[in-house]
């Protein structure tokens, strides 16, 4: 970001800032961390990544009580019953006679049910909720690497806003001495005073881009604090960069070759792909006959089953196979297995088109990576004739061969060049680990 060019509009009425500003209401307190380590407090405090983890549980649950279903269903019941005398009408509606019945019924019992063939729909729901496991475990995962791209690219923001401000006190301290050195000057009746003039609004235009520059600090760090679960006043204090990068991506073939294998969204889609299948087999499974084991054990009184009856406790037991055949499922299932078809294209087509997607991510991200390596060379050489071209417009200057704008926009250059070296160094940071995330790998 071009911080000089920002703040160029701002400074016609802005008079000398003091180099050090400290924002009102902000505690000093600063905490240094590594990025591992920021990765490792986000992946503790993210409630993104609680929220999978949670599902993720659930979804194994969920295939526990699947298999439960296996097992036999098994009732028990009993009742304790009153009846009145039954009235019989033997001349009409009058006068009826009472027939005495017996008053109490006891009635206690079990059965149960165990399935043995329900055109395997048991397993197939088995299979059904271990898939949706697999996809919450797969989200858990990628949430988790979403985590990690993004606290990688708050702390190399934060980072690079660290690295800006470094450099602009040192250019601050740097233009306070030239500036010294031409109020000499001045006195002595060499240079003119708006030479002056100029260079201390120069110097005004530096101390507020520090500012900006000091606010980007603090909004970058509560962005963090608030990722890695610390209070918002908390300054995070990111290490000094030793070296762009640890690692090599390698070719882009490796590359696309390790995100067929290892992208998050293509298992989320073959998932999804493997549950329509499975939906498929499911509505086609209504047309297969149920067979199942059976047995009832009933203990009651009176005995009212077989005439005549009698005021006796009796018990019996009935036992047996069970089987049924849906006949109507052969014509209500005709349009549900066509639109489970239609429903198992649809999801066989996005799984390609996610494929693509992905081969498309991965050639932009590489290629944007690559660019920012080179984007580094270009800006170290950037620098190195900056820094020359300074060095020659500041020796014909104070020979009186420039003039001071010629100095002012050389000094403005070695800043910019050396902002944009920088802001290369971390763009190619970010982009590394971006393509990890789309890989899989971060």
């Amino acid at each position: 970001m071009n911080y000089l060019r920002k703040v160029l509009p701002l400074l016609i009425c802005v008079g000398p800032l003091s180099a050090s500003y400290a924002i009102p209401g902000v505690s000093t307190d600063t905490l240094t961390l590594t990025l591992p380590d920021v990765w490792n407090r986000a992946a503790s405090h993210s409630r993104a990544i609680e929220i999978r983890r949670k599902g993720a549980a659930a979804a194994q649950e969920g295939i526990l009580d699947a298999q439960m279903e296996r097992l036999p269903d098994i009732n028990i019941a009993g009742s304790v019953l009153g009846a009145t005398n039954m009235p019989v009408y033997e001349n009409g509606l009058s006068a009826p006679s009472q027939h005495d019945v017996i008053h109490v019924l006891y009635s206690a019992g079990t059965d149960f049910y165990l399935n043995l063939y329900n055109g395997n729909k048991n397993n197939l729901k088995v299979k059904e909720n271990k898939a949706l496991y697999q996809m919450a475990l797969i989200q858990q995962d990628q949430t988790a690497s979403n985590i990690r791209y993004q606290a990688a690219s708050l702390y190399l923001e934060l980072q690079k806003s660290t690295i800006f401000r470094d450099l602009i006190q040192k250019d601050i301290a740097d233009q306070e001495r030239q500036l010294r050195e031409i109020q000499s000057l001045n006195r002595n009746g060499v240079v003119l005073k708006s030479d002056v003039l100029r260079v201390e609004l120069d110097l005004s235009k530096r101390r507020m881009t520090l500012v900006q520059i000091q606010n980007d600090i603090s909004i970058a760090s509560q962005k963090l604090n608030i990722l890695i679960g610390e209070p918002d006043e908390k300054i995070i204090s990111p290490v000094s960069p030793t070296e762009v990068l640890t690692k090599d991506p390698g070719s882009y073939e490796e590359c696309l070759n390790m995100a067929m294998d290892h992208s998050y969204a293509l298992h989320l889609s073959e998932q999804q792909t493997s549950l329509s299948r499975l939906h498929l087999r499911q509505i086609r499974a209504n047309v297969r006959p149920t067979v199942g084991l059976m047995g009832d054990f009933h203990y009651g009184n009176p005995q009212i089953m077989l005439y005549p009856y009698n005021a006796y406790w009796y018990s019996i037991g009935i036992g047996g196979i069970k089987a049924s055949f849906p006949i109507s499922s052969f014509y209500h299932n005709i349009y549900k297995t066509r639109t489970a078809k239609m429903e198992l294209e649809q999801e066989e087509e996005a799984h390609r088109d996610q494929e693509d997607h992905v081969r498309q991510q991965v050639r932009e991200a590489y290629l944007r990576y690559r660019e920012s390596l080179v984007q580094i060379d270009v800006a170290l050489v950037s620098v190195d004739r900056a820094v020359e071209n300074e060095r020659i417009i500041r020796q014909a200057y104070f020979n009186q061969a420039a003039l001071i704008t010629d100095l002012l926009d050389a000094d403005i250059q070695v800043l910019q060049t050396r902002f944009d070296l920088e802001a290369a160094r971390i763009t190619a940071q970010d982009r590394y680990y971006l393509l990890e995330n789309i890989i899989g790998n971060l």
